[in-house]
Formats: C-alpha cells, sequence, structure tokens
C-alpha cells in the first residue's frame, strides 16, 4: 500500500492544484456571465473530478489497486462497445469468453508476466472466439462477428491493459514508480486531448479529415503535438528512467497515436451513425470516447518506456 513515491506523489498534487484552479475560474466565468450556458463545461468538471479521484486512490493504494482499477474500466469499455455494435443471441457464448478474458489478462498483468500478457489476448483470444463462433454454427455475417467481436477486445481490454503492466515494469528499490510511468502515460494522453482542443479552438483553421472528424485541424494537431513533447520532455526524466530526449520522443509518439486513437472512434461512431458511445460521463460521453487517444497511444509508449527504459542499455 502508498506505493505513490515522492516524485509521482508531487506531479498529483499539482494536477489536484490544476483541477482546483480550472474549477474556480468556471465557476468565476459562471458568476460573471449568468446568461450563458455553461452546463456541459460544468458537467466536465465534475467528471474529471471523478476520473482524477478514482487514478489517485487507485496509485495511492498500489499495484492492487491500480490494476482493479483499470480492469474496472476495460470492462466497462467492453460492456460500451458491445452495446453499441450489433451482435446476434448466437454469439453470447462468443461475448462471455470475451468477458471471461478480462480478468485472466489481469491477472498476467499482475505478476509481470509479459509473454502471456502479450500473447492471450491476440492468439489465445482470437482462437477462442473463432472456435466459439464456429460451435454455434451461424455462417452468415462470420467475418464481420468475428472481426468486430476481436477488435473490440483489442481496443478495450488488450490496448488499456498496457496503462495497468507500466505499474508492474520499473525495477525494485529505483526512484521510478510503477505510479509514476502511469501518472506519465494519462497525463500526456489526456493533455493532448486537450491542448489539441484549445490550440484548434484558438487558431484552427485547416480541417485535417474532415469526412472523419470536422473539429481536428492542423493548428490544433501541430500545437498539441508541441505542447505534449515539451511536457514530456520535463516530467520524463523526474517520472520514468527515459532522458529528455527520450521522453521528448515518447511525447510525440504518445501525441501522434493519441490523434489517431481518437479519429479511430470517430471512425466507429460514424460508421454506427453515433454521437458519443455512451452517457456515463457526463461532458464526455462514455468509456470510449474519453479512453480512446489511450487505446492507441497507451500500447506504444509502454513499449517504449520498455525497450529504452530498461532494456536498450542491456
Amino acid at each position: 500500500m502508498f506505493e505513490l513515491g515522492l516524485r509521482a506523489g508531487i506531479v498529483m498534487a499539482g494536477v489536484w492544484g490544476f483541477l482546483v484552479a480550472a474549477t474556480w475560474i468556471v465557476n468565476r466565468k459562471k458568476t460573471a456571465d449568468p446568461e450563458r450556458d455553461f452546463t456541459e463545461l460544468s458537467q466536465r468538471m465534475t467528471s474529471w473530478w471523478v476520473i482524477i479521484g478514482l487514478l489517485s486512490v487507485g496509485l495511492i493504494l498500489g499495484k492492487m489497486a491500480t490494476i482493479v482499477l483499470f480492469a474496472f474500466v476495460s470492462y466497462l469499455a467492453l460492456k460500451e462497445y458491445l452495446t453499441i455494435i450489433p451482435t446476434q443471441m448466437q454469439d453470447r457464448i462468443v461475448l462471455f469468453w470475451a468477458y471471461i478474458l478480462i480478468p485472466l489478462q489481469y491477472v498476467f498483468v499482475y505478476h509481470g508476466d509479459f509473454e502471456m500478457f502479450l500473447v492471450l489476448i491476440p492468439v489465445y483470444g482470437l482462437a477462442v472466439i473463432a472456435m466459439s463462433m464456429i460451435i454455434t454454427g451461424v455462417t452468415d455475417g462470420y467475418i464481420s462477428r468475428i472481426g468486430t467481436i476481436y477488435w473490440g477486445l483489442m481496443m478495450t481490454v488488450f490496448s488499456i491493459s498496457h496503462l495497468a503492466y507500466l505499474y508492474v515494469l520499473p525495477e525494485p528499490g529505483g526512484p521510478v514508480t510503477g505510479a509514476g510511468l502511469v501518472l506519465y502515460a494519462v497525463l500526456l494522453t489526456q493533455f493532448n486531448d486537450v491542448s489539441q482542443y484549445i490550440w484548434g479552438k484558438s487558431f484552427g483553421r485547416r480541417k485535417i479529415i474532415p469526412s472523419v472528424s470536422p473539429g481536428k485541424t492542423w493548428a490544433g494537431f501541430l500545437g498539441g503535438m508541441g505542447t505534449t513533447v515539451v511536457l514530456a520532455g520535463l516530467l520524463g526524466p523526474w517520472l520514468t528512467p527515459l532522458s529528455m530526449p527520450l521522453a521528448a520522443l515518447s511525447g510525440l509518439l504518445v501525441s501522434v497515436a493519441g490523434f489517431f486513437g481518437d479519429l479511430n472512434m470517430s471512425c466507429v461512431k460514424r460508421d454506427l451513425c453515433i454521437k458519443d458511445t455512451g452517457a456515463m460521463l457526463p461532458g464526455h460521453g462514455g468509456i470510449l470516447d474519453r479512453v480512446d487517444s489511450l487505446t492507441l497511444a497507451a500500447p506504444l509508449l509502454c513499449h517504449f518506456i520498455r525497450f529504452f527504459g530498461y532494456l536498450g542499455d542491456r
């Protein structure tokens, strides 16, 4: 218990300070301009209090609490995904095995079994899903059904579990803690989302891929990228085993991967003709709307840190 560590604790305190300041500014704006509708912004702030609060509790309580937290996030994300995609009654056994794979994946995370962590869902998960679907005897839409379920499992469980694996990555006794690595990953991806939004709203003119996301602009993408690279360069040597140049490079990786992770989920929503994946987080939408950037950024960052931070010099 209480494995946050001094460095991660200081950064977490800074996050809480920033959240308090942001809430104060929003409340001041609501008072100064009572005619303006601040409902969505207020909802977003409330959701952020809940998100940061849960993350803080998990990181403070230690490895078990953090891994259980991310396992629960994977469960909610998969459940939300399965509610928005078309499924058939015959696929219930397939969905059952999809849910069973969640605790199994996180058990391997808890024990730091990197080999099984890497192959459980991509290899064994695919085999189980295929065999279960074949047993149903339903061949109509087989390719679409198996691809849809497997893709969802990869995005909501395999990808997100890399955040949890960051917790067990550091070598015991060093200044870098698992909580620090998790905090680094979450901060970079979420800060990248916010900074891209601010840069895009302030200076965005030229759209990048309007058919996928009309709100994405080159100014937002490049401005967010530059801001995230600077933040990564400053926080990396403090929270990770990366040098400043490598940390800055990891910020570039997160920025690009997070951007396409967001667009990836936008493609899904456009294909399904929905605005949000759910309504669990007021002001944000659903769980998938909040973790979309992490689905591509978390695995890439995890393997980047593992190689350059712990394996690159061996």
